[in-house]
């Protein structure tokens, strides 16, 4: 039996300072994938030292970016067996991450699969908290039949670091245009037609974030928006609100043990967060300028824009 392609694509823009720490451990992988930088036109040298790494590249306008049709020109572009989508801001801790992702496809045992992500070593407390709250030590593997055990959980994925087979994929006519959450609302498309999900705990990277609280209310604004934009994909799969409870509660927890001192702005962040989210809920026809002033994806809302 023939080995399937594999091609890693990396979605970028001002991304040259990650490329050093993102590139070397999936060129250097034994399963030789190819690997493509996608940049949103940005002139501080990505593309370039890319090429230099040993990298493809292909350029899109900025303001044509969109998180699921650009991905979807990326995996077109690449057309291998199995398409790994991630961010440069994730760093595999070594070699054989991407031979740990990819093995529940190539076993046959799912259709998607996604990686462990634990905080970069500078990273602060309320970055570990959601990477130890979403991100167990343990695999497994997911269907839509466990939807009521894991409610809205069931989808959870990352592009951060992912993988699909791409014959999956064309079931489903690939990524389509979204505000943000293309990773999630092709997970529910897939899990609806009988496919599975891995997550591979052995698949590890470093990927988190430190965010101002006006940056975190703009986050779940528009986690809040396309979930209202979905309702009807997302039915069946439980509320956003109870997993939220249950990472609140694991906050406190670890915050009481850790650094107490915290929990006064852990809660503060988490009233803005969750107004965020309901705002973005509430806001399906608001006018655009509204969307705009409280969304994070400032391109999305581009007049005549169109997506690549």
């Amino acid at each position: 039996m023939t080995d399937p392609s594999i091609g890693v694509v990396f979605v970028t823009y001002r991304a040259k300072h990650h490329l050093p720490h993102c590139l070397p451990s999936i060129l250097e992988s034994p399963l030789k994938p190819r690997v493509l930088v996608m940049n949103s036109s940005s002139e501080d040298g990505t593309v370039e030292l890319a090429q230099e790494m040993g990298a493809e590249t292909l350029v899109i306008p900025r303001h044509k970016f969109n998180h699921g049709t650009s991905r979807e020109r990326a995996r077109k572009f690449l057309k291998t067996d199995i398409v790994v989508m991630m961010t440069p801001d994730a760093y595999a801790v070594d070699q054989n991450m991407l031979t740990h992702l990819v093995q529940p496809l190539i076993d046959g045992v799912a259709s998607i699969a996604y990686a462990r992500q634990i905080p970069h070593d500078q990273a602060g407390i309320f970055e570990q908290i959601p990477r130890e709250f979403n991100y167990p030590d343990s695999s497994q593997i997911r269907s839509f039949d466990d939807r009521r055990k894991y409610g809205v959980y069931t989808i959870f994925c990352s592009n951060s670091c992912a993988a699909y087979k791409n014959d999956a994929l064309d079931q489903i006519d690939g990524f389509g245009s979204v505000l943000i959450g293309e990773d999630t609302f092709t997970t529910a498309k897939l899990l609806q037609r009988g496919h599975k999900i891995a997550y591979v705990a052995e698949a590890v990277v470093k990927h988190s974030h430190t965010y101002t609280l006006w940056e975190e209310f703009r986050r779940n604004f528009d986690t809040g928006l396309v979930r209202s934009w979905n309702r009807d994909l997302l039915s069946g799969l439980g509320s956003d609100e109870n997993r939220g409870k249950r990472f609140f509660t694991y906050m406190l927890k670890k915050l009481a043990r850790e650094k107490p001192h915290l929990i006064p702005y852990g809660c503060l962040q988490t009233v803005v967060k969750y107004m965020g989210y309901r705002l973005g809920k509430w806001s399906g026809s608001t006018p655009t300028w509204f969307k705009r002033l409280c969304s994070g994806q400032d391109f999305y809302w581009k007049p005549n824009k169109q997506d690549v």
